[in-house]
């Protein structure tokens, strides 16, 4: 919200159901020197979000995932374009035709990952001809390992949750296969970070149909120790949803679980984050079998407060949210990144943006001949 105010012309409000935050909000627009309106509204209301959307021209949704598709379906309705990074289990496509009949632009899963994990995807996708392969592997940690989690939420913990439950679509040898979230860990070691384990979650989303490639996967890094602290409580039926009777009162294992993690996993103010992504890629380029590879590597910004998770996160989404406002995307319908790799300079214009303000991916190819 801060970005996308600092632009004179633009104005932004804020929504929230919690006056605390938007209180947050008016502080930070105010440290910043940029105009917010704060309204307070219950974003789970369709008939709130129709009415907000007839008072603004564009909408951007950050919401937690379970209110994703219904949201998308009535800024659709509303005849308002969307850039969303709401990390919703549903396909957001089934709202493609809707979309095309109301002439809206809907950039869906617009974030870091997924997102420009999406957008890289596509890119390799179209330079590697063909491609064979794609391994992306992403994780947002704590750059402060201690506690008995090493480990803090960058988002909704609700959502951190849901996928170490959620099965995993992988794609294998041309099809897609399901695995357990968490499944087939391996460790690897990373620069400026040391040894990180990955494992199996549900990151792939639209990639597994979008692109004509064999072999694809998705995974999550944490540090060494922590899968098997999660699997723990998963297999000891602690992140059930079915309620127990405890002493005569019915429980939720998982609601008595969140309450007790989710201090744990709550950054202080100050508190300094990393977000650490690879997307690799193998294929031919010009008939060379080659090895190509996007590195982003970063951290909480003292300046200005952000977290990286935010920073990573939140302006790919401002910044396609630019591109929809000024007519450079233009593409009605309900789209992933990865359908915008062909647009002419926008991957370049993200990019751009992203240095900008001091997010880099650093690009490698290298050629596979012996």
């Amino acid at each position: 919200a801060l970005d996308l105010a600092g632009d004179a012309h633009r104005q932004v409000t804020v929504v929230d159901i919690d006056p605390h935050r938007l209180a947050a909000a008016g502080r930070a627009g105010a440290k910043a020197g940029v105009q917010l309106t704060a309204r307070e509204a219950d974003c789970s209301d369709a008939k709130a979000i129709a009415s907000l959307c007839a008072e603004h021209e564009l909408v951007v949704g950050a919401l937690p995932s379970h209110l994703g598709l219904q949201t998308l379906d009535t800024v659709i309705r509303s005849g308002r374009s969307y850039c969303d990074i709401s990390f919703m289990a549903e396909d957001a496509r089934v709202h493609h035709a809707l979309a095309l009949e109301h002439g809206v632009t809907a950039i869906v899963d617009c974030g870091v990952a997924p997102g420009m994990s999406n957008l890289l995807a596509g890119i390799a996708a179209r330079r590697l001809e063909p491609c064979r392969s794609i391994t992306i592997r992403v994780g947002g940690l704590p750059v402060d390992r201690s506690g008995p989690w090493a480990y803090k939420a960058p988002f909704s913990p609700y959502d951190v949750i849901e996928e170490y439950l959620r099965p995993a679509r992988l794609v294998r040898d041309g099809a897609i296969v399901v695995r357990d979230a968490l499944s087939e860990p391996i460790n690897i070691v990373y620069p400026h970070v040391g040894e990180l384990e990955a494992f199996n979650t549900d990151g792939l989303r639209s990639l597994a149909d979008t692109l004509d490639v064999p072999d694809m996967t998705e995974q999550t890094l944490r540090y060494p120790g922590y899968r098997d602290a999660i699997m723990l409580l998963r297999e000891s039926g602690l992140l059930d949803e079915t309620p127990i009777e405890v002493d005569g009162v019915m429980v939720t294992p998982r609601s008595l679980t969140c309450a007790k993690l989710f201090p744990l996993w709550t950054y202080a103010p100050g508190e300094a984050d990393l977000t650490i992504m690879r997307v690799e890629a193998e294929g031919d380029i010009d008939g060379v079998p080659t090895h190509v590879q996007w590195d982003l590597y970063d951290q909480y910004d003292p300046a200005t407060g952000f977290l990286s998770m935010a920073r990573t996160t939140g302006f790919p989404a401002t910044i396609m949210a630019r591109a929809i406002e000024s007519g450079f995307v233009e593409r009605p319908g309900v789209h992933p990144p990865e359908a915008l790799a062909d647009v002419p300079g926008l991957p370049e214009h993200l990019f751009d943006g992203l240095v900008a303000r001091g997010v880099k991916y650093a690009y490698q190819e290298r050629s596979m001949t012996v």
